[in-house]
């Protein structure tokens, strides 16, 4: 059964969401004490918080910016304002998705189960070989022995992984790390796929990385 965490203020609303969550198969978890509210989000291990943008003493935005330092809790927006810059704030910030008050309960129930399912998809254990690989621990894993990547370690391997026997060039991988935010230049890319090798190195794969001079590299 999964968690969902209701932040919302208003007591009837809250109720309703509760019921409506209930009846749907899910386990809501009702915040009624706003002033830790940060503190329980990360705490309260759910699998989908709805997080209302007014709050009593704190802002929801406020709230899914720190809560996105630490988290990757899917969270879905509830607000009455309806301007176009509040979803592209709460976007911005980390939200899933976004919905206005008054919402329909179906369609607030279909965005939950879409939301849940993207975030199932991104969080799956892939194989490269007898390699498990998972994106949400950051690790390899492979006859009982665990190598954890760096940030950086993991958007190269997946890139690789993701065109496993084709040439990706650096350019395509200096352009995923630049999506990530992080400035890295041709040399620190030269590092971390060093690195990249020497940890799959240590699993018994020296040889999964093939350079192609002038050209890039290949998951083999």
């Amino acid at each position: 059964m999964k968690r969902i965490m209701i932040i919302e203020d208003e007591t009837t609303l809250r109720d309703e969401l509760s019921v409506l969550l209930k009846n749907a198969g899910y386990e809501p978890i009702a915040v009624t004490d706003y002033s830790n509210v940060s503190e329980q989000m990360k705490s309260a291990n759910s699998d989908l918080i709805l997080l209302d943008i007014n709050l009593p003493n704190v802002n929801g935005e406020t709230l899914l910016q720190d809560f996105r330092k630490s988290s990757d809790t899917p969270v879905i927006m509830l607000t009455s304002r309806t301007t176009e810059i509040d979803e592209v704030l709460s976007m911005s910030y980390g939200a899933d998705d976004y919905i206005t008050k008054p919402y329909n309960p179906t369609i607030l129930l279909l965005r939950i189960s879409a939301v849940l399912k993207r975030s199932a998809k991104v969080g799956a254990v892939q194989k490269y070989h007898d390699v498990e690989v998972s994106t949400v621990k950051g690790s390899l894993t492979r006859n009982g022995s665990e190598q954890i990547l760096t940030k950086n370690e993991m958007i190269i391997f997946q890139q690789l992984l993701d065109r496993q026997g084709e040439i990706v060039t650096r350019d395509e991988l200096m352009t995923a790390l630049w999506d990530n935010d992080e400035f890295v230049n041709d040399n620190a890319l030269s590092v971390n796929v060093s690195r990249l090798r020497g940890k799959l190195a240590e699993l018994g794969l020296p040889e999964a990385i093939e350079t192609r001079k002038k050209q890039g590299y290949v998951l083999k």
